[in-house]
């Protein structure tokens, strides 16, 4: 039998290793982050802001926030609800900062969020009028109905996600939901010269 004998410079060497190998672990899982999920918070970025380059600023700040955390990445149960909460976060502080609400929408951030193939170019343009509207029309529902509309409907969050995104409760977001649901449908069942 031989003994194992480690000197201490050894056990240096074997913990630099391992924090190394923990680092690109930990870099590897944050490239899988911006690949699962860029797309999906640049949706809800955009939801809010209806601009392209501040949406894209609001998803590159919030993976340079998770890229200052980073150590806490393993303790996140459900990333996609996390990352949504911080782009979520940022956009409404970067939305009270500018305390500026878009008179018109900008027809070529509209059309990078509509299908690009299979429309005629009079498909194209009904499609990015249609969508407008919709936006104007969401934009003119009370701040809370807004908030879980959007996210539930141009998101596609659970009630769940969204009540983790809010920290409210689940109940209070169906009933936002239904209210806001409700509202939706006088507003597109009114003549447009109503409006």
């Amino acid at each position: 039998m031989s003994a194992t004998l480690t000197l201490p410079w050894m056990e240096i060497a074997h913990s630099a290793v391992h924090d190394e190998a923990r680092q690109h672990a930990t870099d590897e899982a944050l490239a899988a982050l911006v690949e699962q999920y860029a797309s999906t918070l640049y949706r809800v970025a955009f939801s809010v802001m209806r601009n392209a380059a501040d949406a894209e600023d609001a998803v590159q700040e919030t993976f340079l926030r998770v890229l200052r955390h980073r150590a806490t990445l393993g303790e996140v149960r459900d990333h996609r609800v996390w990352l949504i909460r911080i782009v979520w976060n940022i956009v409404l502080d970067r939305k009270r900062r500018a305390k500026t609400h878009p008179e018109s929408e900008d027809v070529s951030d509209l059309v990078r969020v509509l299908p690009a193939t299979g429309l005629s170019a009079e498909e194209r343009a009904a499609a990015v009028e249609h969508h407008a509207r919709m936006l104007r029309l969401v934009d003119s529902l009370p701040a809370k109905e807004r908030e879980v509309l959007v996210l539930s409907a141009f998101d596609e969050l659970s009630s769940v996600e969204i009540a983790e995104v809010l920290g409210v409760t689940e109940s209070s977001i169906r009933s936002r939901l239904f209210r806001a649901r409700n509202i939706m449908a006088e507003l597109l069942e009114r003549p447009r010269s109503l409006r």
